[in-house]
């Protein structure tokens, strides 16, 4: 499955679970992030690919993690975790919050710019 695949599945997922599973229309998700319906809709058939700001703001909609957006990989070596660890301990709770937001922020924005294993390049015509 291609990663925007993956990410309109969760977009769906989410959305057709969301207040307990009531569930929630692509009218009133698109109006709850400023989008259109029909964007709502393209994202979730990885037609189009929604911008890191995007699944930010989804995410906040949501109160997920953005990284929910992404397929789950092996976590970074336990030294540097505990390293940052150690930085944020006598921080505020605000503080800690807003440094995991943007520490997932980070992540979820390398791996939506990695390349789509099955896209490829457009080909050029050689010149005859």
């Amino acid at each position: 499955m291609s990663l925007m695949m993956y990410i309109g599945k969760r977009i769906r997922e989410l959305r057709t679970g969301y207040a307990g599973g009531q569930g929630l229309s692509q009218e009133a998700l698109a109006k709850s992030v400023n989008v259109t319906a029909n964007t709502i809709s393209r994202w979730e058939t990885a037609t189009y690919r929604p911008t890191i700001e995007d699944l930010e703001r989804l995410a906040r909609f949501f109160g997920v993690s953005i990284l929910e957006f992404f397929p789950r990989e092996d976590a970074p070596a336990q030294q540097e975790i505990t390293a940052l660890m150690r930085a944020a301990e006598q921080l505020p709770p605000e503080d800690i919050e807003e440094l995991r937001r943007y520490a997932e922020f980070r992540r979820a924005r390398y791996l939506h710019r990695q390349p789509e294993e099955t896209e490829s390049k457009p080909k050029r015509k050689k010149a005859e």
